[in-house]
């Protein structure tokens, strides 16, 4: 599971980055502070389901935070996108491949308006963040297209000749922006176009096409970026308004940093995506850090419903873009493994995973001698096409 985070230079990328994997990377002030992808590691956080059964979970990967458990997974924070870098503005070429195996974008906009198409600083709330959101969703159409239209009379006349199947051969073309038949399939009949004659599509319908394959394989989230001003506030405002149906979500990048740097330090008790923290140890904090912190409890928290965002950002993107669902191996008599660790794994899975698929997921030789499958929360024995549920627990039966 790959999440891309994109956006132009100077919005905050490498912040919203730093803050979900505190790992060590330059934020600078100026464009392209990012030239290499950072790449590392984010969670996404769910219910600990260990502790509904009085236990707690002692996760292999990931930790558990109160009532939380926080699942891995991978993300890229890519070099920053201009208008043009489907034609190699900028970093664009680089930006692109970088982005080939993503499942999901996290795009990163500067909410406030004060950074310009060309990620240069200007006046706040001068700059219309909402001409953001519209070039990289054309960026990114037009590098479909262009990895689509290469060649492609050549390609159609084939497919035609040949009467090949043309979700099977653009499924191969394309599937280093993993997309496979299914997709095309889904894309011809949502466009309309007729599959039997690809040698009479469009540039428009090619364009169409690209569109729809583009949202299916890279579906994004937009993360606005520095809200807590009053032009950031004001443009959120104005921009959901008139677009109800964009997942825009209102985040604070810098304070989300700032909150997990002295979470780590144990001057606070923080939980990612909650709406408020406890200061442990104000003595050790200065009255400049300690204003800031009350800042960010009474401007940023108190006035979103997502506390930062940078949680709801993640948690969004994986539940309900790519729509995972978390679950956990354990058996029904014993949560725990060799070890003594309770309920060490959990596996995003596709939503609509069968306890068959499951069990292949865990090791082939479950799946080949698959016999039942137990749900241990409610222990009742069910079958191989049985659909998992998010935060289900699942015992696997197998022969030998």
């Amino acid at each position: 599971m790959l999440l891309g985070i994109v956006g132009k230079p100077n919005v905050g990328k490498s912040t919203f980055f730093k803050a979900i994997t505190l790992a060590d990377v330059e934020i600078a002030n100026y464009p392209f502070a990012t030239i290499k992808p950072n790449s590392g590691v984010a969670y996404v956080k769910i219910k600990d389901v260990a502790q509904e059964l009085g236990k707690a979970a002692n996760p292999r990967e990931g930790y558990v935070q109160g009532p939380f458990r926080f699942v891995p997974i991978q993300v890229i924070d890519v070099a920053g996108l201009v208008p043009g870098a489907s034609e190699g503005k900028g970093m664009g070429n680089q930006f692109l491949d970088d982005l080939r195996q993503a499942d999901a974008l996290i795009h990163v906009i500067d909410i406030s308006g004060s950074t310009n198409e060309k990620g240069e600083s200007v006046e706040p709330g001068s700059y219309d963040p909402k001409e953001d959101i519209k070039f990289l969703a054309e960026e990114l159409d037009l590098w479909y297209l262009g990895i689509l239209d290469k060649g492609w009379s050549r390609f159609a006349r084939q497919v035609q000749q040949e009467k090949a199947k043309i979700e099977v051969a653009l499924a191969k073309q394309l599937s280093g922006l993993k997309v496979n038949e299914e997709h095309i399939e889904q894309a011809i009949k949502n466009t309309g176009i007729d599959a039997e004659k690809p040698q009479d599509w469009t540039p428009e319908q090619l364009r169409m096409l690209a569109t729809d394959l583009r949202k299916q394989t890279k579906p994004m989230i937009i993360a606005a970026n520095k809200f807590d001003t009053v032009s950031g506030r004001e443009n959120y405002t104005k921009i959901k308004a008139e677009f109800p149906n964009i997942p825009l979500i209102p985040v604070s990048a810098e304070s989300e940093l700032a909150l997990r740097e002295a979470s780590k330090a144990s001057l606070i008790d923080y939980i990612p995506q909650e709406k408020s923290f406890n200061i442990l140890k104000a003595e050790k904090l200065t009255d400049r850090q300690l204003a800031a912190l009350q800042f960010i409890k009474e401007k940023v928290m108190g006035e979103s419903d997502f506390g930062t965002g940078v949680q709801e950002v993640l948690n969004l993107a994986i539940f309900s873009l790519l729509k995972m669902i978390a679950v956990h191996p354990g058996g029904a008599s014993k949560l725990e493994d060799k070890d003594g660790n309770t309920l060490p794994d959990c596996f995003l899975m596709k939503d609509g995973t069968t306890a068959l698929e499951f069990a292949y997921k865990l090791h082939t030789d479950l799946g080949k001698n698959f016999i039942r499958a137990i749900d241990v929360k409610s222990k009742k024995t069910v079958g191989k096409d049985h659909l998992l549920k998010h935060l289900d627990i699942i015992e696997i039966v197998a022969g030998r």
